[in-house]
């Protein structure tokens, strides 16, 4: 099968649930209305309004420091005291306000509560003037749209941001300025750097989230914005079929964001140049700044999520490092059983597995935020913060939600399973097994041989943004694993109910025919029913094992131990169920595959085979650690949410 017909079956999982979805639904495509109140059981309900009326100014406009004017739409509630301001600067449209797909309240619902609510255009879409470049106007931006919205007539002077993904991303942007008006932020599915964990993963391009993303989304809004049509058109029919042009190679010249064209998408093309962590991303990185955030933080997650592992890293950062006691001790996350746009709810496309999980995962997003901020805003005294970090997870396979007080969780056992047996699909079958005892000498090695033109699909994962156009979320992985390029080991059967929850990380033992490669590993849920659903996977480029910043090539042959971190997961495994770990060399098209090659990245179509050998001996034990939990507290089949006061 060759690399465009695997896509398609990729994108439409339908080898595994019996579906496919044309199109895309990222971010931008997925929130293009505001949806008004409307039955119950859609999407916003109309419960839970407060005691303001409330006014709406579109428009409204604000000076930055260089003169460019950012329009906002401002809701303004009907009081005479003065309150606080709830901001979000958003490059998906500020009348959609990430209402759609089932996320966020709308404005108005929050300004009913008593906020005065402010929905902003970023530089060079929408409304607002200026030129449009991805992360690198929102640190000054950020910085003086809090200042402009804390002197806005009848506020407090206390500013608090929301938002998802992107948007996300303008508050810690804004948050590592330090604008003196900030005083807390709410970011949901981002993360802790735009190179590692965003753009790249491992120093593997993240495909299948970037391509569909910069297109679909922000490439085209920043040319409505300017009124460039036939870009506009170009683009729009540039998604029709944009299966095809995932396969494009080389990325350096991928004709939809018109690589000759500097209005349309210069950025895209600096994110294939600089393919290493170099100064070019450290610029934005929030990881090297957290001691100059200063304000409380909660932070929502989901274990499906493209950014699931920077969020978390977000949450440890600012514990350990945040810029004022109060801000290392009010730092609250929530992680749960969500891809980037479904958050449960019934109205949103969601991974079929993780629709069968009903209202009990749905997310508490709108709720808490709100208890949040009556907290942090207004000082309402209730419960929400308790001036220690804390952290909410759901654990699945179990269906409830517990706490605890830090990442990882304190009493985590971490356990070492070593590779043995025969992983590979070879003519006597698989054998491959996860053992406690470290290999004592010789062992037979396995082989695949990965070919970067027949690359193994993608079936679920952790990605962005939605499910009809990217794999993510968990399935059933036994028609990717019946190909002879993935391999799995398993554990013996739980004899009890048994917990993981925490990060997961491979020690994996490799050799290679070519000087770069890649390297994936997968962690499943082996059922008794013979299913092998994904909990989460990681990856790593090879010549990046060392450095992100300076790769190196492989010796051809010789054996190295490569460190892959399995993003984190959470679930009880029932008594009977297996742990099953997958290994290959390809993961498309959630990641770019490998050419084998070791030429600079983007450079250019060719590609060659190479020959992967596996080792698993004494010399080279190649292993996973899992983090197990002890039994003991049972959770809650209800979300913890402190009900405002």
């Amino acid at each position: 099968m060759g690399v465009g017909r695997l896509l398609t079956a990729a994108l439409c999982v339908g080898i595994l649930v019996g579906g496919c979805t044309s199109g895309t639904d990222t971010d931008k495509t997925a929130s293009t209305q505001t949806a008004a109140p409307t039955e119950t059981g859609q999407w916003p309900p109309t419960s839970g309004r407060g005691k303001c009326a409330v006014d709406k100014e579109t428009d409204v406009p604000g000076t930055m420091r260089d003169g460019t004017i950012l329009r906002a739409d401002v809701y303004r509630p009907k009081t005479s005291d003065p309150v606080p301001v709830i901001l979000m600067r958003t490059q998906y449209g500020k009348s959609a306000a990430q209402v759609q797909p089932s996320r966020y309240q709308t404005p108005d619902w929050f300004a009913s509560q008593c906020y005065l609510v402010v929905i902003q255009d970023i530089r060079g879409v929408g409304r607002s003037e200026g030129t449009f470049t991805e992360f690198d106007n929102d640190l000054k931006d950020g910085y003086d749209s809090v200042e402009w919205a804390a002197q806005l007539p009848g506020t407090n002077g206390k500013v608090g941001m929301y938002g998802s993904s992107y948007i996300g991303a303008t508050q810690w942007l804004a948050a590592v300025e330090t604008p003196p008006h900030l005083t807390t932020i709410v970011p949901a599915n981002t993360s802790s750097d735009y190179y590692d964990g965003w753009t790249y993963e491992g120093g593997a391009f993240r495909l299948g989230f970037v391509e569909p993303w910069a297109v679909s989304t922000i490439a085209l809004e920043a040319a409505k914005q300017r009124n460039d049509t036939a870009t506009v058109d170009q683009i729009k029919a540039a998604m029709a079929n944009f299966t095809s042009w995932m396969n494009f190679r080389p990325y350096k010249d991928f004709p939809p964001l018109q690589p000759g064209n500097p209005a349309v998408a210069p950025w895209y093309f600096d994110w294939i140049r600089n393919s290493t962590y170099n100064d070019y991303w450290k610029r934005w990185s929030i990881r090297e700044r957290y001691q100059d955030v200063k304000v409380p933080v909660l932070d929502m997650q989901g274990w499906y999520d493209a950014f699931l592992a920077g969020g978390i890293e977000n949450f440890t950062g600012m514990v350990d490092k945040g810029g004022t006691p109060e801000a290392r001790q009010n730092q609250r996350l929530v992680l749960g059983p969500w891809d980037h746009l479904a958050w449960g709810r019934p109205t949103s496309t969601i991974a079929p597995l993780l629709d069968k999980l009903g209202p009990v995962g749905d997310s508490p997003i709108n709720e808490l935020m709100l208890a949040w901020y009556d907290h942090f805003l207004k000082g309402v005294d209730n419960g929400v913060a308790g001036g220690k970090p804390r952290v909410d997870y759901y654990v699945m396979g179990a269906n409830r939600w517990k706490t605890a007080p830090s990442w990882p969780l304190p009493q985590t056992q971490w356990k070492t399973y070593y590779f043995n047996g025969n992983g590979t699909n070879g003519g006597t079958g698989r054998t491959g097994k996860l053992v406690e005892q470290a290999p004592t000498g010789p062992a037979d090695v396995d082989r695949y041989l990965y070919d970067p033109e027949d690359p193994a699909p993608s079936a679920g994962g952790h990605s962005c943004c939605g499910v009809g156009s990217t794999p993510q979320g968990p399935f059933d992985q036994a028609a990717v694993e019946q190909r002879s390029d993935v391999l799995t080991y398993d554990t013996a059967p739980f004899t009890t109910d048994t917990e993981l929850t925490g990060p997961i990380t491979v020690q994996l033992w490799a050799s290679s025919s070519a000087v770069d490669t890649d390297f994936v590993a997968r962690l499943e849920v082996l059922g008794q029913d013979g299913s092998a659903i994904n909990l989460n996977n990681g990856i790593i480029r090879a010549a990046f094992r060392d450095s992100l910043t300076n790769p190196t090539h492989l010796v051809p042959g010789q054996p190295y131990k490569f460190t892959i971190k399995i993003w984190p997961t959470s679930y009880l495994f029932k008594a009977g169920d297996r742990v099953r770990l997958a290994v290959s060399s390809s993961d498309y098209p959630q990641y770019a595959p490998n050419p084998n090659t070791g030429e600079p990245f983007g450079d250019n179509a060719r590609t060659q085979p190479a020959t992967q050998t596996i080792y698993k001996d004494a010399e080279h034990p190649s292993s996973v650690i899992l983090p197990i939990i002890p039994s003991g507290d049972t959770g809650s089949t209800t979300f913890d949410l402190t009900p405002h006061k």
